[in-house]
């Protein structure tokens, strides 16, 4: 956790009262908080998950966890949502979980129980919300600021700490479900600016009504027929609804080095977790 410092006049109060917020950002872990697994898929007749909650930091903990519902966009970012739209099916009603609050000392772990329990008329299809570990304010660092003030001063010290959380996805999977990937319009985009790497950029597209979730690899063949693994990115999805997500590889090659005549390929594969199962590869020659 991040602690800013800095002092203001008492005219300026209730502007700095405002940034008091907690911000929860989709992510697998951050800061002293670990979790895992980072997602739950309920598949078939499975009907509760456990999550391993860690405190790897120095200082007491305390998260509330709420489940909440998400939208990818194309870029594979996450936007809040509370309603609904085109094609979304939330699994939130489904879920139950325990506990909802958990208070974790420096190096100790909790355990989650989450459990689906699905209606009798439910759909076939996928469903989808997010399980929130929203951290607590400490009350040492949420005291009024008028205790902070010292008699006869025109300036108060505030203390501001950064709240930061984290959510995973919980799927819901019922009845008949799949889904096929292709990836198109692969291109090798030079750096636009000084010190920067090439990347390479593709789409790829889902159709069926489930997710894919795999990981993304970029490989080019030299005309002399050598191979090297240019780029790599891991746990890449396309969630139901979206039939589209646009994607940014950068490449991971030593500075200086010129990728030209050879193939550039690249491949989507699920997980080793799961199987490794080949989703869909594609390539395009590089002059």
């Amino acid at each position: 956790m991040r602690i800013l410092r800095f002092k203001t006049t008492k005219s300026l109060l209730i502007a700095l009262l405002l940034l008091l917020v907690v911000s929860v950002a989709p992510v697998p872990a951050f800061a002293d908080l670990m979790i895992n697994p980072t997602r739950i898929v309920f598949e078939k007749n499975q009907r509760s998950a456990q999550i391993d909650v860690i405190n790897d930091g120095t200082a007491p903990a305390t998260y509330r966890l709420n489940i909440v519902n998400r939208r990818m966009t194309e870029s594979g970012e996450f936007q809040a949502i509370t309603e609904p739209g085109p094609g979304d099916q939330f699994a939130g009603p489904m879920l139950v979980f325990s506990p909802r609050q958990i208070v974790l000392q420096p190096g100790t772990q909790q355990l989650v129980r989450i459990a689906v329990r699905k209606p009798a008329d439910l759909a076939p299809g996928e469903y989808r919300s997010h399980l929130s570990f929203e951290k607590v304010a400490d009350p040492a660092l949420t005291n009024s600021i008028e205790g902070q003030m010292k008699p006869g001063a025109n300036e108060v010290g505030v203390t501001i700490a950064a709240l930061i959380g984290v959510s995973i996805p919980v799927i819901v999977r019922h009845g008949d479900t799949e889904a096929v990937v292709t990836l198109s319009d692969i291109a090798l985009e030079k750096p636009k600016a000084a010190g920067q790497p090439p990347v390479i950029a593709l789409q790829m597209h889902r159709m069926g009504n489930r997710s894919v979730y795999g990981d993304l690899t970029a490989t080019f063949k030299s005309s002399s027929g050598s191979e090297q693994v240019v780029a790599q990115a891991g746990g890449v999805a396309v969630y139901v609804p979206n039939a589209l997500r646009r994607v940014r590889l950068t490449l991971q090659t030593p500075a200086g080095t010129v990728l030209a005549g050879g193939t550039l390929s690249v491949t989507y594969k699920e997980r080793t977790a799961d199987g490794g199962k080949l989703l869909a590869e594609n390539a395009v020659q590089i002059p």
